[in-house]
């Protein structure tokens, strides 16, 4: 599905449930892609328990841009791209989320596109080598409930517990959260199910 946004087009690879309880927005990090081991693994858990799940490649992504640009831009054109999805799948809650910048994305915008839930995986708390730059604000102000998932040895850090409803920290993982990606899709679907009930 492509969508045109202020920023330019973006497209959504679609993964609808048989019978759908809610929708789950994800998105990729600034180099990634949306065919990362954990966004597959949460696509996979996420439709096993109802959720339609969108995997949105950003504007930036499809022009071959690697750093997303302002935050105001990106987070205009994520509000549009959500809207266009809900009017796809109308009246079904909405939870968004993605890894790494798409984290940040998800629980910037959260509010404003009226989410039920966020999903913040390898959440960037900082940039390497910059403690005193931290981005805990946007995962405080996300207006709804979030959760993070980080890997203990992310070199971006750690949120710490007061900055999100939950936080799961996976032992041995990095910020590519690649080593057990499967965890990371039952972390989250276990997470969403009592809250979609």
């Amino acid at each position: 599905m492509r969508i045109v946004t202020p920023a330019g087009t973006a497209t959504a690879e679609i993964d609808e449930a048989r019978d759908p309880r809610f929708l789950c927005v994800l998105t990729h990090g600034s180099a990634g892609g949306v065919e990362s081991a954990d966004l597959l693994a949460v696509r996979d858990a996420v439709t096993a328990i109802g959720g339609s799940v969108a995997r949105v490649v950003q504007p930036f992504r499809l022009a071959g841009a690697r750093a997303p640009g302002s935050p105001e831009r990106q987070d205009r054109a994520w509000g549009v791209l959500v809207a266009a999805l809900r009017i796809r799948f109308p009246g079904l809650p909405l939870v968004q989320g993605g890894r790494s910048n798409g984290a940040r994305v998800a629980c910037r915008t959260a509010r404003a596109v009226g989410a039920r839930a966020a999903v913040a995986l390898a959440f960037p708390l900082c940039p390497p080598g910059r403690p005193d730059r931290s981005r805990a604000p946007e995962l405080r102000a996300a207006g709804t409930e979030v959760l993070v998932v980080a890997g203990g040895r992310d070199r971006f850090g750690v949120p710490e517990a007061a900055d999100a409803t939950s936080l799961v920290v996976l032992p041995g993982e990095g910020h590519d959260l690649d080593r057990d990606p499967a965890r990371v899709g039952e972390t989250v679907a276990g997470w969403l199910e009592p809250r979609l009930g």
